[in-house]
């Protein structure tokens, strides 16, 4: 695989020392960071979540997946989704609150939210981003993602999945960016991981965002890019499901699972994903 791994820590850093260093640089590593540095984007849809403490989210913008993760959705999770306001609820602030609690719930012995724009906001192409606290503690794992429109006729992972920042709470200064899709998905999807230069990412708030055209999406933490995926990334028979395939937008915090583990006694409930903001944009 040649992924494009590129983690600077400040763009004014990046620009300089392209400048000053110029000549170490191939003329195709410039002028792609030319390109990227010239992007423009108009805002289309974003949530703020203004609004008094323990509302929900806005239903027209957000719908729940309700359930145990063991059964809806696989991937060995524990905890049991709920639409409570102890689990997904605004705070009074301008955020969203996503709950994770260690409680007997639904045949579960956790409950937590997972909430989605399925059938109310979908996108091909743009900057999808939001602004967030991340929880920790062992066998946590919030993400922000997106999944192709086209899901309950294709199914997964044929419809095609952009994890745009998933972490494992046991490892709260790393996260990852992957795509899951036909032939790469779970254990095979591609991914990298980007490791934060000074603080962890439940400590303060933090940009994770995407930046998706026709053959490629680059993914960023703070406006730094550390990740490029395109078709060439992909083994020789893998389908490219990302062009012209409206997705969805899901914000969740599971509990347990195969890309995390299992909660232990020194994971502390509970534990909460803080969201400022998620925005969507389209090249201008």
């Amino acid at each position: 695989m040649n992924i494009l791994h590129i983690a600077f820590k400040h763009r004014i850093f990046q620009l300089a020392f392209l400048a000053l260093f110029a000549i170490s640089f191939s003329s195709c590593e410039f002028d792609e960071e030319q390109q990227l540095d010239a992007r423009s984007w108009t805002l289309v849809w974003s949530d703020e979540f203004e609004g008094p403490a323990g509302q929900s989210p806005d239903a027209d913008k957000w719908s729940y997946d309700i359930g145990r993760g063991i059964d809806g959705w696989g991937n060995q999770e524990a905890q049991y989704y709920t639409d409570r306001p102890e689990n997904v609820s605004l705070d009074g602030n301008g955020n969203l609150v996503i709950t994770a609690r260690r409680e007997t719930f639904g045949g579960a012995v956790f409950t937590s939210g997972r909430i989605k724009t399925k059938d109310k906001f979908e996108q091909s192409y743009g900057r999808f981003e939001a602004r967030m606290i991340t929880p920790y503690g062992p066998g946590l794992w919030p993400a922000f993602w997106l999944l192709g429109g086209n899901d309950d006729e294709v199914g997964w992972p044929q419809c095609g999945e952009i994890d745009v920042m998933e972490m494992r709470g046991q490892q709260p200064d790393i996260v990852h960016g992957t795509i899951h899709g036909p032939g790469y998905s779970a254990g095979e999807s591609i991914s990298s991981s980007y490791t934060s230069p000074d603080s962890r990412f439940d400590s303060d708030f933090h940009v994770f965002a995407i930046e998706w055209q026709k053959g490629q999406i680059d993914f960023f933490v703070d406006d730094f890019l550390y990740l490029t995926l395109t078709p060439d990334d992909l083994d020789a028979g893998d389908e490219w499901v990302y062009d012209d395939n409206p997705f969805y937008m899901l914000l969740n915090v599971a509990v347990g699972g195969t890309f995390v583990g299992f909660a232990t006694s020194q994971t502390p409930f509970p534990q909460q994903m803080i969201v400022d903001w998620v925005k969507v944009y389209t090249a201008s």
